[in-house]
């Protein structure tokens, strides 16, 4: 939906099943419709569509399915206009933890994935908007062994970077690439973000290599450079790491580095971890995505990569004051999710005041992907009326 000066809003189809093309258009064809009608009947109504490595090569060797998907968008007044391509493979109903990440930012499967998707939108989208891709946050940190693996990263997002631009002089089209930094990964928090993005991939000779391969100057690859690649910032993800949000967005703008979508999602917040808390959080611990913990203990930030390896640090030594902030995504409309249980939803509401004083991304977009894995006592309705709450509720605040 296009909100005007607060950008373009939907949420993001990775709450459905979509590992294959064929359960991606069953999704597509099946959920976003009933969405549509209930939040923008008589208006034009944003797409997210998930799209694997498979999904994507189905579509990029195929005119006819994708000349099948504007028919499908054009008959039913929707448009498309960012698509998630962070999970590589499968990532329903099977256990993908850190595999998520895989294969990461150094690879050439992640690489050509990438720009599978880019010849996608810059064919599909329409001409009205500047089309997306979320991608992840380079590599999961533990895997990241030296200097050499970082320059790898960079050299990718400098190939995408280049490819980009030769996608826009053919098509006039001008597609985004947007990693998004997240807890355990390479990218993590917003300060490593802005040393990666301006001590790394901007810097003279990664600046002099783009403009080698481009045959242009430095500063048109610098320029090259803003104008294709910058951040999806989950504002969930920021929360977990305990930062400021209106600090660490400022950082980014001061910094220059484009927010190219502003992901609306909200964390388990346990404001003090008790027996009684931990016995509660049973439910979200058995999950098969990773459930990254942050302990704030006395001031001091600690790292858990799951919910299980939290436990065990609190079990070993249960003293001191502790507060635990939880990557599992829930829902937006929620503060409190039960006796010892609050969200991050606080984070949205400073992310979406920057925005609206200050318009930080054209595109929004909604990402409680964890519908399937969510406590019983927390799926309100079915999975349309769940999806319309959580954007009534984004509508209302930027309203507000």
């Amino acid at each position: 939906m296009d909100l005007g000066k607060h950008g373009h809003l939907t949420y993001s189809t990775l709450v459905h099943p979509g590992d294959t093309w064929e359960e991606m258009w069953d999704s597509l064809t099946t959920f976003v419709p009933r969405v549509k009608a209930r939040m923008s009947p008589n208006a034009p109504f944003g797409v997210s569509l998930r799209l694997s490595a498979s999904s994507a090569d189905t579509l990029v060797k195929s005119p006819d399915e994708r000349a099948k998907l504007k028919a499908f968008l054009s008959a039913n007044d929707m448009y498309l206009y960012t698509v998630n391509a962070f999970p590589y493979g499968p990532f329903k109903n099977t256990v993908v933890k850190e595999q998520v990440y895989e294969p990461d930012w150094r690879s050439e499967q992640r690489a050509k994935y990438t720009e599978n998707v880019a010849e996608i939108l810059a064919d599909v989208a329409p001409d009205f908007v500047n089309p997306s891709i979320q991608s992840p946050p380079l590599g999961f940190k533990p895997r990241v062994t030296g200097p050499d693996v970082v320059e790898s990263y960079a050299a990718n997002l400098r190939r995408l970077a280049g490819f980009l631009h030769r996608l826009r002089l053919k098509t006039g089209r001008t597609v985004t690439l947007a990693v998004e930094p997240e807890p355990y990964c390479f990218l993590e928090t917003t300060e490593e973000t802005v040393d990666f993005f301006t001590r790394v991939l901007r810097s003279d000779a990664s600046l002099a290599a783009l403009a080698s391969d481009l045959n242009v100057s430095s500063a048109e690859a610098r320029e090259i450079l803003h104008r294709h690649v910058g951040t999806v910032y989950d504002i969930c993800h920021q929360a977990v790491e305990f930062e400021d949000i209106t600090a660490s967005l400022q950082s980014l703008v001061d910094n220059d580095i484009p927010v190219f979508k502003l992901q609306e999602a909200a964390a388990v917040r346990i404001p003090t971890v008790t027996d009684e808390s931990i016995a509660a959080l049973k439910d979200y611990a058995d999950s098969v995505y990773l459930t990254q913990t942050i302990e704030r203990r006395d001031g001091k930030l600690t790292r858990f990569l799951n919910l299980q390896d939290a436990f065990a640090a609190y079990e070993a030594d249960p003293t001191g004051h502790r507060e635990w902030r939880i990557h599992f995504h829930v829902p937006v409309f929620l503060e409190e999710l039960g006796e010892h249980f609050k969200t991050t939803r606080f984070a949205i509401e400073e992310a979406l005041d920057f925005h609206k004083k200050n318009p930080l991304s054209a595109q929004l977009e909604i990402e409680t992907y964890t519908w399937d894995v969510l406590p019983d006592h927390l799926k309100t309705g079915d999975i349309v009326d769940y999806v319309v709450m959580e954007l009534e509720w984004v509508m209302g605040y930027l309203a507000a």
